[in-house]
């Protein structure tokens, strides 16, 4: 679904040259979700940001459903994107339009007709739950609801592919589990394929089927979450891990006793 073929790109500036991103290759498979994870710096947004060619890759190829999106010109390219749907960390809304209008401006941008428009927008806030939000303005929403109205707009086109940029980065926890909830339901209904991008190791574990790792620049590991989480074989990945890890009292502990942990693949298991 989604191929990166040795994709560079370098940031030019008097300080010098910063390589963002170096030579990173990628497979992503139709209807999974995929997660992006690093620290700081790593080059997330980046890598993300060429899918959509919001960013254009000095050097390497771009696939989207086998086009190639780095050969497209403008045209084309607009064209593309409509099936590449995008949300934000913080959010990126019109603040000084509605809701709905939020949600209907890129149908408007694509010259749909009114009545179209209008149906669509309905369908969509009643499936994210914002019908009785239409004509507020996201002033008047919280940060869930506005990530909402984010997802609402992501969807009008109908794309086929979703790119979250940090999208529960800003969110607090209770929070960020509705979104990856409705993440994962979109998922499963609409058959999206899901590229997330995150520095909170826990929000891969929640919701993603495979993950990369990025350091500097370039992709040191990925796999199966499950395959990263319980074997994880970059340093990078094991402290990133590590910091996620529940703090423990270890003092309550017998001397002398063996303290063991138990991680289970899946919602349930019948053996060890």
């Amino acid at each position: 679904m989604i191929r990166l073929e040795g994709v560079t790109r370098r940031y030019r500036s008097a300080a010098g040259e910063r390589v963002a991103l170096d030579s990173a290759d990628l497979e992503i498979a139709r209807g999974e979700v995929f997660g992006v994870v690093g620290r700081s710096g790593a080059g997330k947004s980046t890598l993300i940001r060429t899918i959509n060619r919001l960013e254009t890759p000095d050097a390497g190829k771009v696939f989207v459903d086998g086009q190639e999106i780095t050969a497209l010109n403008p045209a084309a390219l607009r064209a593309a994107r409509r099936r590449i749907g995008m949300i934000f960390q913080h959010f990126n809304l019109l603040n000084a339009k509605t809701i709905a209008e939020n949600v209907a401006f890129p149908l408007r941008l694509e010259g749909r007709p009114a009545a179209e428009v209008k149906a669509r927008v309905a369908e969509l806030l009643e499936r994210l739950g914002l019908s009785e939000h239409a004509n507020k303005h996201p002033a008047q929403l919280s940060g869930g609801q506005k990530q909402r109205v984010g997802i609402a707009r992501a969807l009008a086109c109908g794309p086929s592919v979703l790119l979250c940029d940090e999208a529960t980065s800003a969110l607090d926890p209770e929070t960020t589990e509705d979104i990856l909830t409705l993440l994962d339901q979109l998922n499963r209904e609409l058959g999206l394929t899901i590229v997330l991008i995150t520095h909170q190791m826990e929000v891969v574990r929640r919701v993603c089927d495979r993950v990369a790792v990025l350091k500097d620049g370039r992709i040191v590991e990925q796999g199966a979450t499950a395959d990263v989480f319980l074997h994880p074989q970059h340093p990078v990945t094991r402290a990133m891990l590590a910091e996620g890890e529940e703090a423990f009292d270890a003092s309550v502990v017998p001397a002398g006793a063996r303290l063991a942990k138990l991680t289970f693949r899946g919602a349930s298991t019948y053996a060890p």
